[in-house]
This record gives C-alpha cells, structure tokens and sequence, in this order.
C-alpha cells in the first residue's frame, strides 16, 4: 500500500529546484557572468537538491520522518522532567527491549530491594517510603519505554519502506544515520545511568548522588541531534525550502543567511549549556537576577582548579556562563527577527524569523522565572522544553534560506 502511496504523492520540490536552477542560470547569463559560471550556480543548487533527497520522495516518508521527530519531543519533555523530579536512578538495571512494570507487592519489594543498594538511596532518599518510590519508579520506566516505542515506529516502517524501493539514495543515507543515532541514544542512556549507580563516583564529603553532568549533556544532545535530522528532512519533503528570483537576490541577504544559521547554532548550544545546569543543579545557586546576589561577577566563579574544570564542574560558573549564552542568544534572534521584517523577504520568512525571536523572549523569561521560584517542576520542565521549541523554530527559518546558499556565488 505504501508503494502505492508514493507514486501520486512524490513531492514538488524536484520542480521547486529545477525552475530555480533554470531561473539562476538564466539570470547570470543575462547578468553577462560566463557560462562557467552559471554552470557552477546550476551544480551547486543540484547538489543542494540532491543532499536534502527530495527529488523523488513520497510525502509518506515525510509524514513518517515527522511523526518520529514528534515523538523525539515528547522524549526531551519527559526526560526533563525525569531528572526535575529525580527520578532517574530508580531502576537500576537495563534489558535491551525493556520488562513490564512490577504486577504486585511482592515484585515491588524486590525491586525497592534493588534500589536500597544504590548511592541514591544511601546517600539521599534513604527515608523514601514505597509509594514514593512507586512514583519515580513509573517516571523512569515511562521515559525508557517511549524511547523503545520511537525505536519501534522507526525502525519497522523503515524496513518497510527501504524494501518498497520509497527511499532514494540521498535519503538512504540520512535513514541510516537517524536509525544509527537512536540505537547510540538508547546505549547512551544507559551509560548516563550507570554513572550515577556506581558507589566510587561518591566517595567524598560533599558528593552528590546524581548522573554524569557530561553524560547526561552528550544524552540530550545526540537525542536533539537526531531530533534535527528528522525535522530537517520532514520539512524537505512536506514543506520544501522557499524559491528565490535570482535577479532580487542582494548581498543583504545572503548576509541575512548568516544571521539564521548563528541563531541555529546559539540555540543549540545554549540548549546544551542548559543540560550542565540541571545535570549540576546549578540553578539552585544564586537564585537571583540579574546580579549573582549583590554582584555582577559572583566571587566562587573560579573556586576550582584548575580553572578549566570551573566551566563544566562548578556550579556557580556553569549558571554565568548559561546566563551569558541565553542573554547572547536572545540579542542574535531579536536581531535577526527584526532584519528579517525589514529586508525583501516572503512573508513565509518573515512569520518564521518573528516567531522565532517571540520563543526567545519567552524562553528568557521562562529561565528567569525557574530561577528566581527555586526551579518548581512546571515551569523548569516549561523552560526545557522552550529550548527545543526555539531550535526548532530556529531550524525552520534555516531551511527557509537554504538557496541563499546557492545564491551567494550568483551575487559575487
């Protein structure tokens, strides 16, 4: 049925790039550029089209690509909040296709038995009651099954799909990159968890039970890496890139192309700076804004040593530099939403770049608010998953510009 599918839906962007290739080609002949040159143009914009794999692509795969990214959202949400109610060391032990939850009292002991062995339990929840530890129990049971469940609306249409030829080259490709980040995101996981059931990572006076800071960031990078590539791909093929007129293309905004791919990039890594901060508790420090108590500059910012270790260790540097990065980031996307409404671009673009600049807005206040109320659940668990939304409309803008790229040589 599949097969059948793709054969009345294959997308238009194969005639999206053609005529903008054609219409490149044709302008720089006029312009009185060489027919080298215009070749170049035409090869560069194939090689766009050809990378993002959507000239023979049915809208099935696109719909499936974006359900799966859906379902990488849901798992960032429910991973936040995971470790905002700490939940994730409560089970501690990992089978590849998961186990149903305990079905009476007797299996509940058992495994309350498993956790009283773990440094969580010696060091911190040693007064947790049973019901309590139903409760964490669930929480953590419930992110590692919609992990396997995201495993499994992947990877089974997939199979399905590559054998039904739905799948050109390009796409291949970016299918067995998705599939092979998400079977490292599920091992990944596990490797975070075990940081924080192993007794030797908490031997001094002060150690806190808890995940790897840097595990837990590679965690939720590689799920928002993969998160990307699913989104990227899906709007490809539902939603292909905006086509230019080659002959209105100016050097603004080719430099406007930057401006979208620097918000891309702040977004992310401001995200991932985010995931020190919960991984460290950071935001339990200096819990006002926007000084550090009565400074600008908070006096333990390089208490460690040596200094290096202060940006992924200490708590007090890793809230400042998450501070900076949020405060930059919102400067880039506000600037970059009010250039796109003055610069002639479709209003596509344009509701796009101001939406993205309104998340960033949000998103701040969001962060300052779980500041200043002592990170309650709700509105930290709200201000993770605006970090996601603000990439993603990041993302969206991006792809909105992605000819600019083939333009550039046009407008040299």
């Amino acid at each position: 049925m599949l097969s059948r599918l793709a054969r009345p839906c294959f997308q238009q962007a194969s005639t999206v790039h053609k005529n903008f290739l054609s219409n490149a080609k044709n302008w720089a002949v006029r312009k009185g550029q060489s027919t080298i040159a215009a070749e170049a143009a035409l090869k560069q914009g194939a090689s766009i089209a050809a990378k993002e794999g959507t000239t023979a692509t049915s809208r099935v795969v696109g719909w499936w690509m974006a359900g799966c990214a859906g379902m990488c959202v849901g798992a960032v949400v429910l991973g936040g909040v995971t470790r905002l109610t700490e939940s994730g060391l409560s089970m501690t032990d990992w089978q590849l296709l998961g186990r149903p939850p305990p079905s009476n009292e007797e299996d509940w002991l058992v495994e309350f038995e498993k956790y009283k062995q773990s440094p969580e339990f010696k060091w911190k929840n040693f007064d947790i009651t049973i019901e309590q530890f139903k409760f964490i129990w669930y929480m953590e049971w419930g992110h590692r099954m919609w992990g396997r469940t995201i495993g499994a609306v992947f990877f089974l249409p997939a199979g399905v799909m590559w054998a039904k030829g739905m799948f050109n080259s390009a796409m291949k490709k970016r299918v067995g990159a998705a599939g092979t980040l998400l079977l490292f995101q599920g091992l990944l996981g596990w490797y975070m968890v075990k940081s924080g059931l192993d007794h030797n990572n908490f031997l001094g006076p002060s150690d806190v039970p808890r995940v790897s800071q840097y595990r837990l960031a590679a965690h939720l990078s590689s799920a928002v890496i993969l998160y990307s590539v699913l989104f990227w791909n899906a709007k490809s093929i539902l939603k292909p890139a905006l086509e230019f007129d080659p002959s209105k293309i100016t050097p603004q905004l080719v430099k406007f192309r930057k401006w979208t791919m620097s918000c891309k990039a702040l977004a992310f890594i401001t995200l991932v700076s985010g995931a020190f901060v919960a991984g460290l508790d950071a935001g339990l420090v200096y819990n006002s804004f926007p000084k550090f108590a009565d400074r600008w500059i908070p006096e333990d910012i390089l208490d460690h040593s040596p200094v290096l270790r202060n940006i992924t260790e200490n708590p007090t540097t890793v809230q400042f530099n998450h501070r900076v990065l949020g405060t930059t980031t919102l400067a880039v996307l506000s600037f970059t939403a009010f250039q796109a409404q003055r610069l002639p671009l479709p209003q596509r673009m344009k509701t796009a770049a101001l939406l993205m600049g309104c998340m960033g807005w949000m998103q701040v206040a969001l962060g300052v608010s779980t500041l200043l109320l002592y990170v309650p659940v709700p509105v930290a668990a709200a201000h993770q998953s605006g970090a996601l939304a603000t990439l993603s409309l990041a993302m969206w803008l991006s792809h909105e510009t992605q000819y600019l790229k083939m333009a550039k040589k046009l407008v040299k």
